[in-house]
């Protein structure tokens, strides 16, 4: 039997933001983490240290957080799932410089807490922009930067066949019951400018992943979209997926391109 709170999800799309708290352990262990070098490039820039106030969004079980906690600065997270949050907690709970709390972004009451940096690693776009932005802005401190990055995978170029018999699954069997840009409000990177930042910028870094059949069709089950595929296209759709790496020799390489926006609050 299905998970019902997967099921609940597929029923009321208001819910779909909770969807990657069904699967924290599998969500931990196959979502990418980012480049080494976007976030020397962001930590530099942003001016992170010691003496930083900075705000995570959303941080899943820390694929974007470990860089920026050993930067030794004043790191905060705020996390709308509960299996995520105590993964979390689990993890870098120890650290003296993290604090997290189990709530929601859109509706959460900061107080009088402002932060030199708030960024979000795949998941800001998950808020509408007329809610993202404005907090953002009001939470960041005079001259605060704001960074978004998420991550453009490109399985076509090492290999078009692979490519296309993977297409063929899709056709076949991906059936969403709802499709994702149904599912929230209408989010651009580059709509930042039109609620007072200033400087939106863009910086792009490059890597490469390699998975076995086995491990792609599990990065595959962390999508949100492929989680909820619902029954009977689920299971043939993820066997399908597996033969047809398996039949391109148990490997699917991506090149990856990472995007790092960064913008700033004006100084006052």
């Amino acid at each position: 039997m299905e998970d019902k709170k997967i099921d609940e999800m597929r029923k009321n799309p208001t819910e779909y933001r909770k969807v990657f708290d069904t699967i924290p352990e599998q969500f931990d262990k196959f979502r990418p983490r980012y480049s080494a070098d976007l976030f020397a490039y962001f930590i530099k820039t942003a001016g992170i240290g010691p003496e930083t106030r900075v705000l995570e969004i959303g941080p899943g079980t820390g694929q974007a957080t470990d860089p920026i906690l050993d930067t030794g600065c004043d790191y905060n997270a705020i996390e709308l799932g509960e299996h995520l949050y105590a993964k979390m907690k689990e993890k870098y709970g120890a650290r003296p410089n993290f604090h997290i709390v189990n709530d929601d972004f859109i509706t959460h009451d900061f107080g009088e807490q402002k932060f030199d940096v708030i960024y979000s690693a795949a998941t800001i776009q998950w808020i509408p922009e007329r809610v993202a932005f404005p907090k953002t802005l009001e939470l960041l401190k005079p001259g605060g930067t704001l960074a978004m990055m998420f991550l453009i995978g490109d399985y076509k170029t090492p290999n078009e066949e692979l490519y296309s018999n993977i297409q063929k699954v899709y056709d076949e069997y991906y059936k969403p019951v709802t499709e994702y840009k149904n599912m929230k409000e209408p989010f651009d990177y580059l709509h930042a400018t039109d609620y007072g930042y200033v400087d939106l910028t863009r910086h792009d870094f490059y890597g490469k992943r390699t998975f076995t059949a086995d491990e792609y069709v599990m990065y595959c089950g962390t999508h949100s979209d492929h989680i909820l595929v619902p029954e009977p296209y689920k299971t043939p759709f993820f066997e399908g997926l597996r033969s047809a790496v398996l039949a391109a020799g148990d490997k699917v390489e991506f090149q990856d391109t990472y995007v790092l926006y960064l913008a700033k609050k004006p100084t006052e």
